[in-house]
């Protein structure tokens, strides 16, 4: 019986005079990196990373190396000319030196005590100046063909407004046409007879009758011609259907504030159909009482109450002649200004009405007031800029009587603070443009 071989066994499991050997050479190992780890630490070098980590896991406190590679300096930010607003989010700012100040024109003046004008408030209502605006009629009967406008567009003048289809129209057009020929063949006429009796071959007589038949058909033409003007409409066009087109054009530049007419509509030659107002300046009508007849005069100015100080100030243009019998009271109107369109026709206002007395009694002190010019409205508040160090702050004010000079400041400001009194729309226009800028 053959023996089996164990060669394959004695591979797998080294014998034992080998393992002394193969530990000594793991021995050798450990002990290499364990010199080349000290060596780092002494060194400072990129092993030290482990031992780090090791000992912030331990909770020891790091230790702050020298970064092998210097970090590139860091740049201050340079604080900006203008802010929005202060480090607490609180007052609106911008920052302006002095010289800015000088350069732009914008003045500084401290508040205080002020002398207002005393005022008598009344209450009406805001109309359309009759003086600026016009009832538009076609003075033909007639079908409407087109409408080019509505209500609420603004027109200039001379435009198009309507397209009437007017029969009476032809007739007038075809009577000038007839005119017109005879008056053609009347001239003819005459030069001829003209020639013929210069040259002895006709009569005298002939020629003066041609001349009379020639002024005669110019008399007939102008007539024509100016009825024409009179209606608003000009020669005929080209063609059969300009006989009777009628173009109603807009007599003024404006806006038009009622529109009374629609395609396929019948009109009457007397019938208003359009009307056109420039809205720039209003009226404003109110009763006078009696006992303040002799309070005011022509000319004396006034404001709309809860309207921006910044706003034009009204005018007192006519006081009525007489005196309503019920109400004891004269009409009076004021000239509004309205460059922007805000105020429109039937709103009620109250107005603070100047007065015309003399003497101290016209007059009533309040303890702190700015210049109307110093107040800007600013998301639906008033503001004035008020001067603190280097910077000009927006302060929300409460305001109270005015005159056409001075606004009484209520809360907001404090007497002796120096305030933007003039052009303090730049300011304005600072804080307008820091405000788009911290929004991107």
């Amino acid at each position: 019986m053959m023996k089996k071989s164990n060669t394959p066994t004695e591979a797998t499991n080294p014998s034992p005079a080998a393992r002394p050997k193969k530990q000594a050479l793991a021995v050798a190992m450990v002990l290499a990196l364990g010199l080349a780890g000290g060596w780092a630490i002494l060194r400072g070098g990129p092993a030290v990373a482990g031992a780090d980590a090791h000992a912030h896991g331990e909770g020891e406190a790091p230790h702050e190396e020298a970064p092998s590679v210097a970090a590139p300096p860091v740049v201050a930010a340079s604080a900006p000319a203008v802010a929005a607003s202060s480090a607490d989010g609180g007052e609106e700012f911008v920052e302006l030196s002095d010289e800015q100040l000088q350069r732009q024109a914008i003045r500084l003046e401290a508040a205080g005590p002020a002398k207002l004008a005393r005022s008598l408030e009344l209450l009406g209502e805001v109309k359309l100046n009759q003086d600026r605006s016009v009832l538009v009629t076609p003075r033909l009967a007639g079908q409407v063909e087109a409408v080019r406008v509505s209500a609420g567009d603004r027109v200039q003048a001379g435009q198009v407004l309507a397209v009437i289809s007017s029969q009476a129209l032809a007739d007038q057009r075809s009577e000038l046409l007839a005119a017109q020929k005879r008056l053609a063949l009347a001239r003819g006429v005459y030069e001829r007879e003209k020639k013929l009796w210069e040259e002895k071959i006709s009569a005298e007589q002939d020629y003066l009758q041609a001349r009379q038949a020639f002024q005669e058909a110019e008399i007939t033409a102008e007539n024509a011609r100016q009825k024409l003007q009179a209606l608003g409409a000009g020669a005929a066009a080209s063609g059969t259907a300009g006989l009777t087109r009628y173009e109603v054009r807009a007599p003024m530049a404006g806006v038009v504030v009622e529109k009374k007419i629609s395609v396929g509509e019948v009109l009457k030659d007397d019938a208003p159909i359009f009307q056109l107002a420039d809205l720039g300046t209003l009226w404003v009508e109110l009763s006078l009482p009696v006992q303040a007849l002799g309070q005011l005069q022509i000319g004396a100015r006034g404001r709309i109450q809860g309207a921006p100080a910044s706003e034009p100030a009204l005018t007192l243009s006519h006081i009525g002649s007489t005196v309503a019998e019920q109400s004891r009271s004269a009409m009076a109107r004021l000239l509004l200004p309205n460059p922007r369109g805000q105020w429109r026709p039937g709103q009620p206002v109250t107005v603070a009405l100047q007065t015309g007395q003399t003497g101290a009694s016209a007059e009533v002190t309040v303890p702190v007031a700015v210049r109307n010019e110093a107040l800007q409205s600013r998301e639906g508040r008033d503001e004035v800029y008020v001067r603190e160090g280097q910077r000009m702050v927006a302060r929300a004010v409460r305001l109270g009587r005015s005159d056409d000079r001075h606004t009484e400041v209520l809360q907001g400001l404090s007497a002796g603070e120096r305030y933007a009194s003039a052009n303090s729309f730049v300011v304005k226009a600072d804080l307008g443009k820091s405000a788009a800028a911290h929004a991107h």
